[in-house]
């Protein structure tokens, strides 16, 4: 990083982050992200993964202030010291998975998650799911309300309220989880190597239609769902040294 870096400075529509957007502009002047060193989005944890689903692929590290109701991916706003915050910031460097969706119709959808890819029923009716594991079935048949597959950065979101495992940053491992699992009864999901491809076939798509979402991009009516980590995108997100990453999701483990 330069010593004095380029910013683009993002804020979602809160006000609290448009207020900020406005002092940090005039102390630091501002930047479009495509020429920038550094974007510095001002929101919550689904502002953050707006911005990395909308600039990831610059290549840009990405320092986060919380100015929003969830903030596990971002630093504490301050509007002082903001230059300093950023040289002494450490890196954690994520790698998101990639989603492929065949649907009804016949079309297919691909995106990405950095935070988890979960299967969801669209009605009343529990979903039935096949799980191949790099092509051979490892489960029959799952009755359940859903199931996801999440990296360790989504690990302490949608996972953990799921009661799947917290997984350490640098593990290379994924968490599938089930929700609501009927059958098999006791099935509370598996730890898999991060290079797993994880394939879902639903087994009646028409009675029990079932949805896909890569974090917040959903296909709905899929038949079969493709999940692989990806091979040539990662996002590096830089933290404060006294609240990295790896300390908060260490620490969510040990909350009463």
């Amino acid at each position: 990083m330069t010593a004095t870096p380029r910013i683009a400075f993002l804020a979602s529509h809160a006000d609290g982050a448009q207020r900020a957007l406005e002092t940090l502009t005039a102390m630091h002047g501002q930047h479009a992200p495509e020429d920038a060193d550094i974007l510095v989005p001002l929101g919550g944890d689904g502002f953050m993964l707006a911005t990395l689903h909308r600039y990831g692929g610059l290549g840009k590290p990405v320092y986060g202030m919380k100015l929003g109701t969830v903030g596990f991916l971002m630093n504490q706003h301050d509007c002082e010291g903001l230059l300093g915050r950023l040289h002494a910031a450490e890196p954690a460097v994520l790698r998101p998975l990639e989603m492929v969706a065949q649907t009804e119709s016949g079309a297919t959808v691909g995106s990405l998650a950095y935070n988890e890819v979960s299967l969801l029923r669209q009605t009343r009716q529990a979903a039935h799911l096949r799980i191949d594991l790099n092509g051979q079935t490892r489960l029959d048949e799952l009755i359940c309300d859903g199931v996801m597959v999440a990296t360790p950065a989504g690990s302490t979101a949608y996972n953990f309220s799921a009661h799947g495992p917290i997984l350490p940053l640098g593990a290379n491992v994924v968490a599938l989880t089930p929700i609501a699992a009927f059958r098999p009864r006791r099935w509370r999901g598996a730890v898999l190597k991060a290079d797993t491809e994880v394939r879902f076939h639903v087994l009646d798509p028409y009675k029990r239609p079932v949805s896909a979402t890569a974090d917040s991009h959903e296909v709905r009516d899929v038949v079969e769902v493709t999940i692989r980590e990806s091979h040539d995108r990662t996002v590096t997100l830089l933290f404060d040294p006294e609240h990295n990453l790896e300390e908060r999701m260490l620490a969510e483990q040990f909350v009463a």
